[in-house]
């Protein structure tokens, strides 16, 4: 494994063997960047370009850290299009899977069709229920009033007729816009449909019983959308979607030799939540009312015994990791479960090609298998698996939760077999080193992969301050400390709002506002008050303004310019007790006589800390200062060293009138 740093910026291999005429990547690059006028192609993104080609042609694994500005879709793109065959783009977010096809991609093909001679093509693949199904669509007004009746909230006639009307409504759109979508995408519906409305009328993978049973199997848009997939240059999909690739044996992404993984940081998260699985007493209750036609009536109370024993196991189990074996009432739920599930499903027996309802029947079976596999499973209580019972604080569905221990095994396995992956995000490196990121997506140390970090654009050490109150004491009980609270007042009040306040709960970003709402006349915009895109606008559009939440901002949030030049984090990101696989995997550690605390806990505050702190320079214009609030990243000699290393190079200092001396010269600029 080699690692090249700004410091040291590698040497660009040879270029590989081309015909005569044949463009390079960077032919194609210098093409995509002076469409822009102006516009060159910088360091970091030159150096991503031949990091990529080497990697192609050697076969080895690429892991490139690119900070923001560097603009790195265009330097994964332009080598992407010399590659043979569809290359797969694998994002965490819709806003990026958005920017690449909506932006990017038409951008690039129209800048480099002349040099490539020919106009690269693209496609978008999502999961199989993102997309309208006829057949579900041609069942759906069979379907609406049962659903209608045992989902709609609420409980009295008047508004239960409320819910359901206006649910017809939204389904009745929904036919009608069958009529005209070309790709049945539900992106593309404007406005939308609620979510209880959708699943009228999509099918979910497991579901589907496949296009040649399937009797609207030729006009399937979903089916469609993998056609086009397996025709185009670039295939741009989700972490999601490529994890239930994996698990399901790599047959839905089209086969392909390069794989891009953007925000990958995102992707142990992601394949974790694809490879879990949980039960709750609703899906019970909608698989004995799916079934209950096709099996006989002591079939289907069965399921319905086992879904009250489920609601009742789970009304007495404490919220909170399970660590000493299911109690007996949540065991006796699963076994119940999996007794009924097993006799539902030989009850429908197999699916034949003289079936009169095909659809209705694999929907049952699908969800059927689906509940006796998690029962199973939970009831295996493998030492690979972690499982918890998961209960909103403000009340709403509880469940029984299981989820792999470790993905590590699983990514080494089948993420990268017969292709070559290139992960790229602007935090990859922890403590300044790429090895426990390529621990944990599966890498073996120093065999077979490379790394690269291009660095930033951003002068970071001249842009931007990072003060951290060293002399306020350690943070201990949850919320805003008053020592806290008093310290982002003179910080916010210096600069006179412009703030970005990253809090560690919801009842700390609850805190920050009540007080800085009674103690200014500054406007604070909270998330949750309103839907979080308009937060963000009239943040960005009022410059008196501060936003305050929790860990979405951590990372969703893009606003340059002067409208955010501080960023407030109240406390270091560590993983809260209560989050049950960071607690397992922890534990683990310590078992096998390591530290949790530094193998698992540390890493994690370090990436979200990272993200957290990246929201304050998005562009080379930007100014400003990075607070956090939390003694330790200065104090705690080990971790805080490893945290700080794992940042941008801020100017720092724990001096309070450097900081505050700072923002009052901002807001006077």
């Amino acid at each position: 494994m080699t690692i090249a740093t700004n410091a040291e910026p590698a040497t660009p291999p040879a270029p590989r063997p081309r015909s005569a005429g044949q463009p390079t990547a960077a032919d194609l690059l210098a093409a995509a960047v002076g469409a822009v006028p102006g516009g060159a192609a910088r360091p970091g993104q030159q150096q991503m370009v031949h990091a990529i080609e080497q990697s192609v042609d050697s076969g080895e694994h690429l892991l490139v850290q690119a900070g923001t500005g560097t603009g790195k879709s265009l330097a994964y793109l332009t080598p992407a299009l010399l590659v043979d065959g569809p290359v797969v783009v694998s994002t965490a977010t819709l806003a990026l899977q958005s920017q690449l096809v909506d932006h990017d991609l038409p951008r690039l093909a129209d800048a480099i069709e002349p040099v490539l001679r020919r106009r690269p093509t693209f496609a978008v693949l999502k999961g199989r229920h993102h997309y309208l199904c006829l057949a579900r669509l041609d069942n759906s007004a069979e379907e609406e009033p049962e659903d209608a009746l045992f989902d709609a909230p609420g409980s009295g006639g008047t508004k239960w007729l409320g819910e359901a009307g206006r649910l017809g409504k939204q389904i009745q759109r929904l036919r009608e816009w069958a009529m005209k979508t070309v790709t049945g995408d539900r992106d593309e519906l404007d406005p939308g449909v609620e979510d209880q409305a959708w699943r009228q009328v999509s099918m979910p993978a497991r579901e589907c019983v496949g296009a040649n049973r399937c009797p609207y199997g030729a006009d399937c848009f979903a089916e469609a959308s993998r056609a086009r997939a397996r025709e185009a240059d670039i295939v741009v999909t989700n972490h999601s979607l490529l994890a239930v690739d994996m698990l399901a044996g790599r047959h839905i992404v089209p086969p392909h030799k390069l794989l891009v993984v953007d925000e990958a940081h995102e992707l142990v998260d992601r394949v974790s939540s694809a490879a879990q699985a949980e039960l709750t007493p609703d899906q019970i209750d909608r698989a004995a009312r799916r079934a209950r036609t096709l099996v006989p009536a002591e079939v289907g109370e069965a399921l319905a015994e086992a879904g009250d024993a489920l609601a009742v196991g789970l009304a007495e189990a404490p919220a909170g990791r399970i660590t000493t074996g299911l109690p007996a009432a949540l065991s006796g739920a699963c076994t119940l479960l999996d007794a009924a599930t097993r006799r539902a499903l030989d009850a429908i027996g197999d699916i034949k090609s003289d079936d009169p309802d095909p659809v209705r029947k694999q929907q049952a079976k699908a969800v059927l298998d689906e509940l006796s596999k998690t029962a199973q499973r939970l009831l295996e209580e493998a030492d690979h698996d972690v499982a918890w019972v998961e209960k909103p604080d403000h009340g709403g569905r509880r469940a029984l939760v299981v989820a792999p221990l470790s993905v590590a095994g699983t990514l080494a396995t089948h993420l990268y077999d017969e292709r070559t992956v290139v992960a790229t995000s602007a935090t990859l490196t922890l403590g300044g080193q790429f090895d426990t990121v390529a621990k944990s997506l599966g890498l073996p140390p120093g065999d077979g992969w490379q790394s690269l970090d291009v660095g930033s654009p951003f002068d970071y050490a001249r842009q931007g301050i990072l003060y951290v109150a060293a002399r306020l004491p350690r943070p201990s009980a949850s919320g805003l400390p008053e020592a806290a609270g008093d310290e982002l007042l003179k910080l916010v009040g210096a600069l006179g709002g412009r703030t970005l306040g990253l809090f560690s709960s919801r009842r700390a970003a609850q805190q920050a506002a009540e007080l800085l709402r009674a103690r200014t006349d500054l406007p604070i915009l909270l998330q949750g008050e309103e839907a979080l895109p308009l937060l963000v606008r009239r943040f960005r559009e009022d410059r008196a303004s501060c936003l305050f939440g929790v860990m979405s901002l951590w990372q969703g949030v893009d606003v340059p310019g002067d409208s955010c030049q501080l960023v407030v984090i109240d406390r270091l990101p560590f993983p809260r007790p209560d989050e049950p696989l960071a607690a397992a995997r922890a534990a683990a550690v310590d078992a096998a006589g390591g530290s949790g605390f530094a193998a698992v806990s540390v890493p994690i505050a370090a990436v979200r800390l990272a993200q957290g702190v990246g929201r304050l320079i998005r562009s080379t214009g930007d100014k400003g200062v990075v607070a956090v609030l939390d003694s330790r990243l200065e104090t705690a000699r080990g971790y805080g060293q490893f945290l700080r290393r794992s940042l941008p190079p801020f100017w720092y200092t724990t001096r309070q009138d450097v900081a505050l001396g700072a923002l009052e010269r901002l807001r006077g600029s």
